[in-house]
């Protein structure tokens, strides 16, 4: 068993430099030197955001006990889009376009990671909190900030809202340098940060009791990893902007093909998926739809089928 695992972990690894071989090759015209720096931005981009969001998600569906649930259920993602429509109501859509591109990146990731830090402070304020509240505290949040967010998108200026439009879906078109660079930076630290936290991942899919029992610090691990989380999901989102689905899709997509409960097998296969995917988007929202949708828009709607899917599958076994 352990060797097919490694053997889908290989197959996976070669399917995603395969992908990223041809987006990187493919009908190459003009300058090399101008062509390739360009899409390896853009791969860059796309391993970075990938590899967040798989593992967040996996990590989040272990800490929850619930593989339907994403990071993106405690508001984040809203967070983002109501501070870059707040930014353009409030000052107008020149400031988001002159300002910093990195004093903006920081500021963001800084807002949405404070919410989540006062979030947990107060959810987890009393020993024993069910995260199951912060979950639903953090649902209330979301449908708050999207409200806010439409109320004012529906009282600015219609060009400006183009402006905010195009925050609402994920891009890698355009994708700074210097943000990449912060981002890798950012990761770096969590990754060598979370490290310690990996041995516990197994026992906590058993769920709080069990993990407890087996000598587990759960509460410290727990806040720890979310934390981890909200970090992880923010960088990701203000480098290319929200993709709600994808972290749903890999991660149950990890454990069909996987068939284990070992996180050590679990969050690579998840990320090598994730990569593959969104390279794959990618490739297809250039050269088939040439630049006629977003790769988020294809992301969401196989995720959202996807999403249904599991909840119909559920609902069977319950019953």
């Amino acid at each position: 068993m352990h060797r097919n695992m490694i053997v889908k972990i290989t197959l996976l690894a070669l399917l995603s430099f395969a992908l990223i071989a041809v987006f990187l090759f493919f009908q190459v015209e003009g300058s090399w030197d101008y062509v390739i720096p360009r899409r390896l931005k853009k791969i860059a981009a796309i391993v970075l955001t990938g590899g967040a969001i798989a593992f967040s998600t996996m990590v989040f569906q272990t800490i929850t006990n619930n593989r339907i649930l994403t990071p993106s259920i405690i508001g984040l993602d809203a967070l983002y889009l109501l501070i870059q429509t707040f930014v353009v109501f409030v000052f107008g859509s020149t400031t988001l376009t002159m300002m910093h591109k990195n004093l903006h990146f920081l500021l963001t990731v800084g807002l949405m990671v404070l919410f989540a830090g006062v979030l947990y402070k107060v959810m987890f304020k009393r020993e024993g909190q069910n995260i199951y509240f912060l979950l639903l505290v953090g649902i209330i949040f979301g449908t708050l900030f999207g409200s806010m967010s439409t109320f004012m998108q529906v009282l600015i200026d219609p060009n400006e809202f183009l402006i905010v439009q195009d925050r609402m879906f994920a891009s890698f078109n355009n994708v700074n340098t210097d943000l990449l660079m912060i981002s890798v930076i950012i990761m770096a630290l969590i990754a060598a940060y979370v490290m310690r936290f990996m041995k516990y991942l197994d026992v906590l899919s058993l769920g709080k009791e069990h993990a407890v029992n087996l000598g587990v610090p759960y509460d410290y691990v727990v806040k720890r990893l979310l934390i981890v989380i909200a970090i992880l999901m923010s960088v990701s989102t203000a480098l290319v902007g929200p993709i709600t689905f994808l972290g749903l899709l890999v991660a149950n997509v990890a454990h069909e093909l996987m068939r284990t409960y070992r996180h050590r097998i679990l969050i690579p296969g998840s990320i090598l998926i994730s990569i593959a995917a969104l390279v794959g988007g990618q490739f297809i929202v250039e050269r088939v739809f040439t630049f006629s949708t977003t790769i988020s828009v294809i992301i969401n709607f196989i995720g959202g089928v996807y999403f249904i899917y599991l909840l119909l599958r559920e609902n069977k076994k319950v019953w």
